[in-house]
């Protein structure tokens, strides 16, 4: 019987399981994943408690047509109800709570501004048309800023869009060409984020842990604490992986693989090198060497052509940076002021960017409670800025070297609550570092990302944010789980295939209502 090997224990490999079981016929028994490190879902995180402060290093934003990602979870019990699938969960939860962003974008006055109109001048239009119409190949090695004049980066469309999706000036325009071509059917909601759907829980607590339950339940074999080093390759011009070199609790060890056997990479990590502060201790940048998942790419990508290039997404530090921070705490106060400040309960008012902020912070208030176990009495609020770098408006350092209390201070001095000093005194604030956590919209061109199924390869997959699928897009949980898709039904020759990339601009009324959006005062 064929077996499954799977590096990494990220979304893409626990969907990549699942799917082998629920697709491919596989028993659970003959899928194996490997991951280095002591904990699961990759950069799916969530951990903490009331007392230490809870932390995670992001959130994932879903909307209506993430058809694999649905399709997937439909099989998958939700975490409290086994008679509910975690799709059903996540749509019932966009029922109760769906987001209506009333001050999506606030002034250095501490005002909300008037985001409803885009703030586009005709040169503007005119280059975002023009950005959507090119095709991509034409976009290869370009930034976004060449394609932009200066003044589109101080619209009310860019603060809100960057923010969102996590884009810079001079990240690829390959991806930003497809984000506006993905999700397109949003400009018109765009203001207000009520086309974003989120999950009941973080995505830990949503979606990793069902799917881990489930697939313990299916027998699946997970062993931590294990880093692959190399594949060993078949002496001929396939791609054929004969054999997985290992590290398992400091032990060197080599897993035969058959010729009918399946292995599934994870190549490289967005939250590779990952580091967390406290509320007295800043979340140290780690700017050495990439972790285990680069160095095995690096290792592949020089056997066959094919691989990709790694060094185009993992050398440059400076501009795939930003920072997060997670705050805990058991006083209501700041709860309370940002429902009246928001004029929106938690849960409901989707994200606040302070647009003028040198870091440019954006903070959320997620539905209570954001963690599965989170007590009644405890609140928990997470935050990011795209620009750590930089020296504060009330802070007078980088928030890469700030504490939890200075990144809070910083952000106090943005509401201008009365009540700052006893909110600061009163939260725990973990902040987080992440070097290479927009590594994959770095500048790039074709081929940079190796195809799922490289050309040549018999039993060798990519999966997850590196790999490549046509039109979709990175850092979302949808890729993750299309690439498992993909590399299942091409590597078995399934008959059935991942659900087609939704293309909204394919429809007359959608793009009528984006240029609609696109004019409005």
């Amino acid at each position: 019987m064929a077996k499954a090997y799977l590096v990494g224990a990220g979304v893409a490999s626990l969907s990549a399981a699942a799917l082998l079981i629920r697709e491919g016929r596989f028993a659970g028994t003959d899928i194996t994943i490997l991951e280095a490190q002591d904990r699961l879902g990759g950069s799916l995180d969530a951990a903490g408690s009331p007392d230490a402060g809870y932390t995670m290093r992001g959130g994932r934003m879903f909307e209506l047509h993430f058809e694999c990602t649905y399709d997937l979870l439909s099989s998958i019990p939700s975490l409290d109800d086994p008679n509910k699938s975690v799709t059903e969960d996540t749509f019932a939860f966009h029922e109760d709570f769906a987001w209506n962003d009333r001050a999506r974008l606030v002034d250095s006055a501490g005002s909300p501004v008037d985001a409803h109109s885009m703030g586009f001048s005709e040169r503007n239009r005119l280059d975002l048309v023009a950005c959507v119409g090119t095709p991509e190949k034409r976009l290869d090695g370009k930034r976004i800023s060449d394609c932009f004049t200066e003044d589109f980066f101080t619209t009310n469309f860019w603060y809100m869009w960057c923010t969102t999706f996590a884009f810079e000036p001079w990240h690829s325009a390959i991806e930003f060409r497809r984000y506006l071509n993905r999700f397109v059917h949003l400009f018109k909601t765009f203001d207000t984020m009520s086309g974003i759907y989120r999950t009941r829980f973080n995505q830990y607590d949503s979606i990793v842990r069902p799917l881990l339950a489930w697939l313990k339940d299916q027998g699946v074999n997970v062993q931590q604490n294990t880093t692959v080093t190399d594949l060993e390759l078949a002496p001929d011009d396939d791609i054929t992986v004969t054999s997985i070199a290992c590290v398992r609790d400091g032990a060197r060890q080599d897993i035969p693989v058959a010729a009918e056997d399946l292995v599934f990479v994870t190549n490289g990590s967005m939250t590779a090198n990952s580091t967390l502060g406290s509320t007295d201790t800043p979340a140290v940048l780690d700017a050495s060497a990439p972790d285990a998942s680069w160095r095995l790419w690096e290792t592949l990508a020089v056997k066959r052509p094919g691989m990709g290039d790694p060094a185009v997404f993992d050398t440059s530090v400076k501009d795939s940076t930003w920072g997060s921070f997670t705050v805990t705490t058991k006083d209501p106060t700041f709860f309370k002021l940002m429902e009246e400040f928001s004029g929106s309960p938690a849960g409901k008012g989707g994200l606040i960017t302070f647009k003028d902020s040198q870091w440019l912070l954006t903070i959320v208030l997620n539905h209570q409670p954001h963690f599965h176990e989170q007590p009644a009495d405890t609140f928990v609020w997470w935050g990011y800025a795209l620009f750590p770098d930089r020296t504060g408006d009330h802070v007078a350092k980088p928030m890469a070297q700030c504490t939890g209390r200075e990144i809070l201070t910083e952000v106090m001095g943005h509401l201008h609550f009365a009540q700052g000093e006893q909110i600061i005194e009163s939260s725990i604030v973990r902040p987080a570092m992440m070097p290479y956590i927009t590594s994959q919209f770095l500048v790039r061109k074709t081929g940079d990302r190796p195809r799922v199924v490289p050309a040549g390869s018999t039993n060798l997959a990519f999966i997850g944010q590196y790999a490549e699928v046509p039109d979709d897009v990175v850092f979302t949980v949808e890729y993750s789980v299309r690439t498992a898709w993909a590399a299942v039904a091409e590597l078995l020759h399934l008959d059935r295939q991942p659900p087609p990339v939704y293309k909204g601009g394919h429809d007359p009324k959608v793009l009528l209502e984006a240029l609609h959006t696109m004019h409005r005062h």
